[in-house]
C-alpha cells in the first residue's frame, strides 16, 4: 500500500523495502536533481494520507532523511578478557562516546553489538498456573509498582521542600517483592512465580573481537568533514581514550576507511611525480640542452598551481579524480611550450637574434597554439555538464584538466617566448657525441619517410580520401 503511494512521487529513482519481525523499512532513492527536503515532505504527506488504512495497533510510521554517506568511517573495538559485554557497553556509552563526539569533524557515534543492562523476569509457567495467574497479571503488576510519580511539596513558614517518591525499582530483590495478587491463600509476589535477574536487554546479539567479548564504536563524520582528517584525529586520541579504560580493557582500530583513501592518494601523488620526471627527461633527451628543457618544464608547475588556485575558488577538493586530472594534464601542458620553443630555435638557426627569433616565432604560430588549446578544452569541458552520479564525479576532473590546459596555452604565448629570448642558445655540431648523432640520424630517417608520405598524400588526393572513407 505504501509502496504504491511512493511510486508516483516526483523524481523517484528506486524503491526498496524489507520486512522482518517487529518492523518494516521502505527506502526511497530520489534523483540528484530532486530537493531532498521537498521530497521528504512529499513522503510525509503520502504517509499521513493513508495512515487511516494501516493497522491501528502499529506505532506511528517514522519518515527520516538518510545521507548516503552517513556510514561509519572508523570502527573502534573495545574488548576485554575480564569484563562482559554489559560492562564494556557501559564504559563505551558513558565515557568513550562522549569524548569521541568532541573530536573535530565527528558527526555521531554508533554503538554496535551493545548489551544494555535490563531486569530480566523469567516466568515459571507451572507456578503461574498454581496461583491462577497469567502473564498479563504479572505485566500489569510490574507496570503499576515500578513507577515514579510526583510527590508534591511540603510548605512551611519561609521554607519549602520538594517530596520525591522513590517508586522506580533497581534491584532484583525489589522487583521480586512486587505483589502480584492478594487472596485467601495469602500474598503472591513476583519472586513466587518467576526468577528475577539483572541481564542484557537483548540476548540475541553479541560482538567479539579476537575471540573476546567486545563492543564496536562506529564514528560517522560530518557531511563536510574530510575522512582522512577525522580518522587522523581519532587515531591521535587513542592513547587518551585508552587511559580512561579500566584495567584489562583495551581499544583497537578494527576498521579504518581512510587507509585506502590515503594509500590511493599517495599512489596518485607518486604517479604525478614520476610523470613530471619522465616528461622533463623526454624533453631533455630530444632538445639535448638544459637551458631549452627549463622553458617547457616551467609550464608544468605554473599550470598545475594555477589550476589548483582556480579549483580552490570553485570549491573543489583535492581528491583522487582531481589528482588524476593533473596527472593527465602534465603531458598536455608542455605541448604548446615545446612547439613555441622549437619554432624560436628554428628562427635562431636562421641567424636571427634571440629577441627577434622570439618575436617572429610567436607571430608565426600564435594562432596555432590558441586553436590547439581551444580544441583540448573543448574535449574536456563537456565532462563538467554530465548529469547524474557520473557527472558529479567527473565534473571536477573535466574542469581541472581544462583549466590547466588553458593556463598552459597562456604560458606558451607569454612566458615561453620571453624565456627563449633570454636564455636559449642554438646548438652546434661540435662536442656532440656518437649517441646524440645516432639519435638525430634515426629521427632524420623518420623525417624523410614522413616527407615522402606527405608528398604522396598531396599528389594522390582521391586515393587518400578513399582510404580514409574505407577506414
Amino acid at each position: 500500500m505504501l509502496e504504491e503511494q511512493f511510486a508516483t512521487l516526483e523524481g523517484v529513482k528506486t524503491i526498496t523495502s524489507s520486512s522482518q519481525e517487529e518492523g518494516s523499512i521502505i527506502t526511497i532513492e530520489f534523483e540528484l536533481s530532486r530537493d531532498v527536503d521537498e521530497a521528504a515532505n512529499d513522503v510525509r504527506e503520502r504517509v499521513s494520507r493513508i495512515r487511516g488504512n494501516l493497522p491501528q495497533e502499529i506505532e506511528e510510521p517514522v519518515v527520516s532523511k538518510v545521507d548516503a554517506n552517513a556510514q561509519a568511517i572508523v570502527w573502534l573495538a573495545i574488548s576485554s578478557e575480564n569484563h562482559d559485554g554489559l560492562e564494556i557497553t557501559d564504559i563505551a556509552d558513558r565515557i568513550l562516546k562522549e569524548r569521541i563526539q568532541r573530536l573535530p569533524g565527528v558527526g555521531s557515534v554508533i554503538i554496535g553489538g551493545e548489551r544494555r543492562y535490563a531486569m530480566r523476569v523469567w516466568l515459571d509457567q507451572l507456578r503461574l498456573a498454581a496461583h491462577g495467574l497469567t502473564v498479563q497479571d504479572v505485566e500489569a503488576a510490574v507496570r503499576r509498582e515500578n513507577a515514579e510519580i510526583p510527590g508534591g511539596r511540603i510548605e512551611g513558614e519561609g521554607r519549602e521542600f520538594a517530596v520525591r517518591t522513590k517508586g522506580e525499582l533497581s534491584e532484583p530483590e525489589e522487583f521480586g517483592a512486587i505483589i502480584i495478587s492478594k487472596g485467601e491463600n495469602g500474598v503472591v509476589r513476583l519472586r513466587d512465580v518467576a526468577d528475577v535477574k539483572v541481564g542484557a536487554e537483548d540476548e540475541r546479539t553479541t560482538a567479539r573481537y579476537n575471540g573476546n567479548p567486545a563492543v564496536g564504536l562506529g564514528i560517522v563524520k560530518q557531511s563536510k568533514a574530510s575522512t582522512v582528517d577525522v580518522a587522523a584525529a581519532i587515531n591521535g586520541s587513542l592513547p587518551e581514550l585508552e587511559s580512561l579504560l579500566p584495567e584489562g580493557m583495551r581499544i583497537d582500530v578494527a576498521f579504518d576507511s581512510s587507509v585506502y583513501i590515503t594509500e590511493s592518494i599517495n599512489e596518485v601523488i607518486e604517479t604525478l611525480i614520476i610523470a613530471v620526471i619522465l616528461v622533463i627527461l623526454v624533453v631533455f633527451v630530444f632538445l639535448k640542452s638544459f637551458r631549452a628543457t627549463v622553458i617547457p618544464a616551467l609550464a608544468i608547475p605554473i599550470s598545475i598551481i594555477g589550476a589548483l588556485a582556480v579549483n580552490y575558488f570553485l570549491g573543489f577538493t583535492i581528491n583522487i579524480l582531481t589528482l588524476l586530472a593533473f596527472v593527465l594534464a602534465i603531458g598536455l601542458v608542455v605541448d604548446d611550450a615545446i612547439v613555441m620553443l622549437e619554432n624560436v630555435y628554428r628562427h635562431l638557426e636562421m641567424g636571427k637574434s634571440r629577441m627577434q627569433a622570439a618575436l617572429d616565432a610567436s607571430k608565426e604560430i600564435g594562432f596555432a597554439i590558441v586553436s590547439t588549446t581551444v580544441a583540448l578544452i573543448a574535449v574536456f569541458v563537456p565532462l563538467a555538464f554530465l548529469t547524474g552520479t557520473v557527472g558529479r564525479l567527473f565534473n571536477e576532473f573535466g574542469v581541472s584538466v581544462a583549466i590547466a590546459v588553458l593556463i598552459s596555452g597562456f604560458v606558451a604565448l607569454t612566458l615561453s617566448p620571453m624565456l627563449s629570448s633570454k636564455i636559449l642558445k642554438p646548438l652546434h655540431g661540435t662536442g656532440i657525441g656518437w649517441a646524440s648523432r645516432s639519435f638525430d640520424s634515426f629521427f632524420e630517417f623518420l623525417d624523410r619517410i614522413y616527407e615522402r608520405s606527405l608528398l604522396f598524400a598531396l599528389q594522390h588526393k582521391l586515393v587518400v580520401l578513399a582510404g580514409g572513407v574505407a577506414a
